[in-house]
């Protein structure tokens, strides 16, 4: 049984939770080791290191973290009360925040050649590289479950 399907059937309180706990506090872990991360390797390679990654990624950080919030204090509450239904309005809103953050992940691709590190790259740069794959993959993993399971199944409820 693929995730999808498990979450297809499960109780939406069993998704939220999941989601809550498999992406959002892992998107917060993630976080914490990427930025100081890439703080010092724009620091130490300011030659040669991407001219925008810095802002972009910085960027993403701040908008996941309030679109995060969002879903915590307002929409997720909502759902497992049972008001899936009366969220057609935020549930807008947040596929709207993910198609910027889908956005700002192709930015970030772009910029790092799909996050190919230099040939000469530090183990610091090779590690960044390493930790932005992980969190934009689960990045999308996240926001395919909502967009597809999480959020249809609320508003029709």
């Amino acid at each position: 049984m693929t995730e999808a399907s498990v979450w297809q059937t499960a109780p939406l309180n069993a998704t939220v939770d999941h989601v809550l706990s498999r992406y959002h506090d892992t998107h917060r872990r993630q976080l914490e080791g990427i930025l100081p991360l890439l703080d010092k390797v724009r620091q130490v390679h300011q030659d040669t290191f991407p001219a925008d990654l810095y802002a972009v990624v910085m960027h993403l950080a701040q908008e996941l973290d309030s679109h995060m919030q969002k879903e915590e204090r307002m929409l997720f509450p909502m759902i497992k009360q049972g008001m899936g239904r009366n969220a057609a309005m935020p549930v807008r809103v947040m596929m709207m925040e993910h198609d910027d953050h889908s956005s700002l992940t192709e930015q970030i691709l772009q910029l790092t050649d799909q996050l190919t590190p230099p040939a000469d790259a530090c183990g610091s740069w090779q590690n960044l590289y390493a930790q932005l794959r992980e969190l934009l993959t689960d990045l999308h993993d996240h926001i395919e479950l909502e967009n597809t399971i999480l959020f249809p199944r609320a508003l029709n409820e």
